[in-house]
């Protein structure tokens, strides 16, 4: 006798773009993913953590490419959050990944719950495109910083996705209490 099936719940996946890094400069930084965020863009990326932190669904788990510039946005975000999410890297999240590998990713370990998943432009793009129109297509654009929640009423898979709210890195650190 098999398992009953279990129901997969809502699962509603926030997109974070990393904050503003330095310029590309292959002497500086011969592996551009060893660039960094900028000491401007680390207080900019502070600021729209706080205001993530007010709109985002609670995350259950934290996932960023291994890019630095990605990885100090993520540290950056998940200090603002409460519960703090364990913090993981994932290779899928690379510069230049495909939205692909991330659903697959996705479905392999969410049954239900929230995700908070820090990137590159323009795979987060394709993503939120694959996620609501099954195609990975760039359906919008993240600034540095910027941030989109995606919900899956029925399970992570593409199409089957809508877009719930898509804000930029200012709209975020909009202090006036409302993103």
């Amino acid at each position: 006798m098999s398992a009953p099936a279990r129901k997969v719940r809502n699962v509603r996946v926030t997109l974070v773009r990393h904050g503003p890094a330095e310029d590309r400069d292959p002497v500086r930084w011969p592996d551009d993913d060893r660039r960094p965020l900028t000491s401007k863009g680390q207080s900019q990326t502070r600021r729209a953590a706080k205001g993530l932190a007010r709109v985002a669904t609670p995350v259950r788990r934290m996932a960023t490419s291994e890019a630095e510039r990605a990885l100090a946005t993520a540290r950056i975000v998940r200090e603002t959050l409460a519960p703090t999410p364990r913090l993981e890297t994932w290779p899928e999240l690379a510069p230049g990944g495909l939205p692909e590998p991330i659903f697959e990713r996705l479905r392999r370990l969410t049954p239900s719950g929230g995700v908070m998943l820090v990137g590159h432009e323009p795979t987060l793009a394709e993503f939120v495109g694959m996620a609501i129109a099954g195609d990975g297509i760039s359906a919008v654009h993240f600034t540095k910083g910027g941030a989109a929640c995606l919900e899956f009423p029925d399970g992570v898979k593409p199409g089957a996705g809508r877009l719930v709210w898509l804000l930029t890195r200012k709209q975020l650190a909009d202090e006036r209490g409302r993103p």
